[in-house]
């Protein structure tokens, strides 16, 4: 299945803005709430179950001292796990 974007935002920011971004995440997460995502008109809601894929990865593009280089953070899950437990009708 193809993917398809549900959210996507980028802009220069402080790292001190940056971090209050990923603590909110980080908040919610550890508080098993939603999390929205908001940009302009844009706007997602996630709920991700307790048990998720973490991946971080690191990467360079160009030459060393004058490529970029990228911090990426990936939570990722089934959205069959998402839906709780059991039901029995």
């Amino acid at each position: 299945m193809p993917e398809r974007k549900l959210f996507k935002s980028e802009s220069t920011l402080s790292r001190g803005k940056v971090a209050q971004y990923l603590r909110s995440v980080a908040d919610s997460l550890e508080a098993g709430k939603a999390i929205t995502l908001r940009s302009g008109d844009q706007s997602v809601t996630l709920e991700p179950p307790e048990q998720v894929t973490f991946e971080v990865e690191a990467e360079r593009e160009g030459p060393k001292g004058r490529g970029e280089v990228s911090i990426e953070f990936e939570i990722e899950w089934d959205e069959q796990s998402s839906g709780g437990g059991l039901e029995i009708e």
